[in-house]
């Protein structure tokens, strides 16, 4: 059996100083708290993934802005799974109620300093990251260009 990394694409939507999150409903990290994604599939872009996984997981109808964070989980003792993660800007201008389904157990937005517990590893670094961007006000000079904006 040959293994090979997965592309895994999230959608990053913010709407004021909140972030929404979905509880996983499967492995890897069932139960923890992340940004709405999933795998990239076979002649999909990018963006059209990140759109895609986003209306499937919350409901949520938004247009992908650019390519924010990549991240990477490394096949470990604990864990048999390596993703390349690529997440996606999403456009949202108001505020839509997510509601969860696929395979997300929950979807709600949150402000950044009172998020719930427990997240994902990469959607800490994610956030941690994204804290960043917001101090420095470089959210959107940080934007990598989509290949169909």
């Amino acid at each position: 059996m040959t293994r090979r990394a997965v592309v895994g694409v999230g959608a990053v939507v913010l709407v004021g100083d909140k972030i929404l999150l979905v509880k996983r409903g499967n492995e890897p990290c069932r139960g923890c708290w992340s940004i709405p994604g999933g795998h990239l599939e076979y002649g999909e872009s990018i963006g059209e993934a990140a759109h895609r996984e986003l209306l499937e997981e919350t409901g949520i109808n938004a247009r992908p802005l650019g390519i924010i964070y990549v991240d990477e989980i490394l096949p470990s003792n604990s864990s048999r799974y390596h993703f390349v993660l690529i997440d996606v800007l999403m456009d949202t201008k108001y505020m839509v109620e997510p509601k969860a389904s696929s395979d997300a157990l929950q979807a709600r937005f949150y402000p950044l300093d009172n998020l719930p517990k427990p997240l994902t590893p990469s959607t800490k670094r994610f956030i941690n990251y994204l804290k960043l961007l917001i101090k420095k006000n470089k959210l959107y000079d940080s934007l990598i260009p989509l290949s169909e904006v």
